[in-house]
């Protein structure tokens, strides 16, 4: 069978940046299901924009291969959705892919509601504003688009990326259930549910070089020293980094000192004129670590929002007793859910130098404490390019540095653990534990809850709008099974 895709000795180099895909070479029969692995900042987005004729129909980035053959009809999820947007509000963006394939208009409301039925995008009225929704919302209205193309290829990157753990298993039963025939190219790093799912996994090393390929079992079974040696997300990784973290004598778990420092009361967030979060009789303590969690579109980057003092609120918000006035950036750092809101400057070194510079400190000073964050995020090699050229992992680890390095005495982190691999994931949680450890607040919207069960101190639990529950973090799974035994007898 002639192969749908086929790349022969690629090489391929962003401007100032490094090599990628020495003399790679890659096929794929009609109907695969492949899925591409490897550590943040392998090329794994850059090799599906190849894959795809992006790159350099539409993408003009150097590359030279002997011979390439890209499929005629093809579907394209991209890492963040927003790049991927041409219209303003919902209904528009689908009726403009309808319109493009000659739907007729009388037929396009039903076709509308269909896909993002489809998706499970549910929404009182379609003609909203794109920019309104949620991270995870946005990603279903994403691939939700592609849909509608019916597309003989889908590439997808990072496809469930912002959703939490229902939407993440509701998309990929609505991609599974799609025709067996379709030839289907994944980056993801969520595995687990694609297990019964993709027939070949590719694993790309740290310059994007193929170091295993083959069917899927077979890559769990027999490649899991190379999977860690990478930092590959594989099913069965949290289990194994818990018991070698038992093992570390140094990781001590000290109780933090009851002493409040954030306080909230009566406490809401509006988007626009629409109140999104309400907050009643909250205190957040000093080296606490605080994990939001609930279903996209909940409130939770609207809460961080707030705290930041980005968005209109009213109510009850203290800071160590006093009102908080006005954005609180010298006290609180903050790392928005899409890293690029937050990039000012030109470079990975300005960027996370710019707030040190504003302090007016010693060029020498700033220089030792910028590379500093760049050795501890693995971002020296790479300190001389803009922010926009890294990965989404890469650009997500510079955001947490930028955000720390005026050492605030609260962090407000969303979802800074998607794009990673598990070795920077790891990494960054350890850092932010010794942080906590150091007197530092943490409060940090995410959708796993491996970290909210094993490194938060109290869980607040985010439904409609509202922080409805707290429990502590070692008990909230148990708490969640609970839940969904009490839901699925009162369903029976």
């Amino acid at each position: 069978m002639e192969p749908i895709i086929l790349l022969e000795d690629l090489r391929l180099k962003y401007p100032e940046g490094r090599q990628l895909f020495h003399d790679f070479s890659l096929s794929v029969k009609k109907g695969e299901k492949v899925l591409i692995l490897g550590p943040s900042g392998s090329g794994k987005s850059t090799l599906l924009q190849v894959l795809s004729g992006l790159i350099p129909e539409v993408l003009d980035v150097p590359m030279v291969a002997r011979d390439r053959v890209a499929p005629n009809s093809w579907g394209y999820v991209f890492q963040d959705p927003d790049t991927q947007f041409c219209m303003p509000y919902v209904d528009e963006e689908l009726a403009f892919v309808l319109e493009n394939l000659a739907v007729q208009r009388d037929k396009m409301p039903e076709r509308i509601r269909q896909l993002l039925e489809l998706v499970r995008l549910d929404l009182d009225d379609i003609h909203t504003s794109i920019g309104k929704l949620s991270g995870g919302m946005k990603q279903r209205l994403a691939i939700a688009s592609v849909l509608a193309m019916e597309p003989e290829v889908l590439f997808l990157d990072e496809p469930t990326a912002m959703l939490d753990p229902v939407g993440t298993q509701q998309v990929w039963d609505t991609i599974k259930g799609i025709d067996e025939e379709k030839t289907v190219i994944i980056v993801e790093h969520k595995v687990d549910l694609l297990l019964d799912y993709v027939d070949r996994i590719v694993v790309l090393d740290e310059v994007g070089c193929i170091v295993a390929d083959g069917p899927t079992a077979s890559i769990f079974q027999n490649h899991i020293p190379l999977l860690k040696k990478y930092g590959i997300w594989y099913p069965g990784v949290w289990e194994d980094y818990l018991k070698e973290r038992e093992k570390e004598a140094d990781i001590v778990s000290i109780e933090p000192e009851q002493l409040p420092i954030i306080s909230l009361d009566g406490f809401s967030g509006y988007r626009g004129r629409e109140k999104k979060i309400e907050v009643e009789g909250k205190v957040i303590h000093r080296g606490e670590w605080i994990a939001i969690v609930g279903e996209n579109g909940a409130g939770k980057s609207t809460l961080l929002e707030s705290l930041m003092q980005l968005v209109k609120t009213e109510g009850v918000y203290t800071l160590d007793g006093k009102a908080v006035k006005g954005i609180p950036s010298n006290r609180i750092g903050f790392v928005f859910q899409n890293p690029e809101f937050q990039f000012v400057t030109t470079s990975v070194y300005e960027e996370i130098a710019y707030s040190l510079r504003w302090k007016e400190q010693k060029e020498e000073e700033v220089a030792l404490r910028v590379e500093e964050l760049l050795q501890r995020f693995r971002l020296q090699h790479l300190k001389t390019q803009h922010p926009y050229q890294l990965s989404m992992g890469q650009k997500r680890r510079l955001s947490v540095a930028a955000a720390v390095i005026n050492e605030p005495e609260v962090l407000l982190l969303d979802e800074p653990t998607f794009g990673q691999d598990s070795k920077n994931t790891f990494r960054m949680l350890e850092w932010l534990y010794s942080m906590k450890q150091a007197g530092v607040s943490i409060v940090m919207v995410t959708h796993d809850l491996h970290i909210a069960e094993n490194f938060a101190d109290r869980v607040w639990v985010v439904e409609n709008g509202k922080v409805k529950e707290e429990v502590p973090g070692k008990e909230l799974c148990s708490k969640l099974e609970s839940r969904r035994e009490k839901h699925a007898v009162s369903a029976n």
